[in-house]
């Protein structure tokens, strides 16, 4: 019977435990997001497998990409560039410090090879921003520190990231100036297409094709996904795509428009 492979069942579940692991965990004074993930650790294969692998992975890439996302639409545009060379030092010595001291644990203390120093020191180095949903609800997501810390997040799971793309190519062997000359072009094209060319695409449609709200949505959801797949394709995580998504689609969508809420 379980794990549940019937469509309905799973996305009844799924529903029901957006609605009521956040509300229990309200009343309990914790944050809701905790509860998700609480929740989707025990129903998950390695909980009380009610969901396989295969759909805790989808619902868990989804929700993940939509949080990037969140998070490039609602920063301040204006207070990033401002302090975009402090996020900047902040993502590489919150990235650097950690890689420097994992890779020479692993190496010198634990005895593992380099390159598998490297990778372990490399997830010690990434962080998250699973907390901004709270932030955000707190209303000082626009803080000076709040964008100089998302900057930094991005930038630490970028180079983060890099460093596995990095490692997995180095164990096929295939680690040459191609791989290096491809991945800085594809990179580049991508960030071109998501950067300018999206915004064009989004306000063109806004304005002379998409009216009502529903419709509204529905594209700039399909845009954020597929932000998400190019990403893969220029050799990046989905993430980076959906917080570039969110970036370049700030201007278009008020903070106060119905599309917003």
């Amino acid at each position: 019977m379980f794990p549940l492979t019937e469509p309905v069942m799973i996305l009844a579940l799924v529903v029901m435990i957006i609605f009521v692991a956040p509300f229990l965990f309200n009343r309990l004074k914790l944050p809701g997001i905790i509860g998700l993930i609480l929740a989707g650790a025990l129903v998950g294969p390695h909980g009380l497998n009610l969901i396989g692998a295969t759909d805790t992975t989808l619902f868990g890439t989804l929700g993940i990409l939509y949080l990037m996302f969140l998070t490039g639409l609602e920063i301040d545009l204006v207070d990033f560039k401002k302090n975009r060379h402090k996020s900047l030092w902040f993502g590489l010595l919150t990235f650097s410090i950690p890689m420097v001291l994992g890779t020479t644990v692993g190496f010198y203390v634990l005895d593992f090879s380099l390159r598998t120093s490297i990778l372990l020191a490399s997830m010690f180095a990434s962080h998250t921003l699973l907390t901004y949903p709270i932030v955000s609800r707190l209303g000082v997501a626009k803080s000076k520190v709040v964008t100089i810390t998302v900057g930094g997040t991005i930038i630490t799971d970028t180079l983060a990231l890099l460093v596995l793309a990095i490692i997995t190519e180095t164990t096929k062997g295939s680690l040459g100036v191609f791989f290096w000359v491809k991945l800085i072009a594809s990179i580049l094209i991508f960030m071109m297409v998501i950067l300018w060319g999206f915004p064009k695409i989004a306000r063109w449609l806004l304005r002379n094709l998409i009216t009502d709200g529903y419709l509204q949505y529905t594209l700039i959801i399909s845009l954020v996904l597929l932000a998400a797949f190019l990403s893969q394709l220029a050799g990046l995580e989905p993430i980076i795509g959906a917080f570039l998504a969110g970036l370049a689609l700030n201007p278009l969508i008020p903070h106060n428009s119905l599309l917003m809420n």
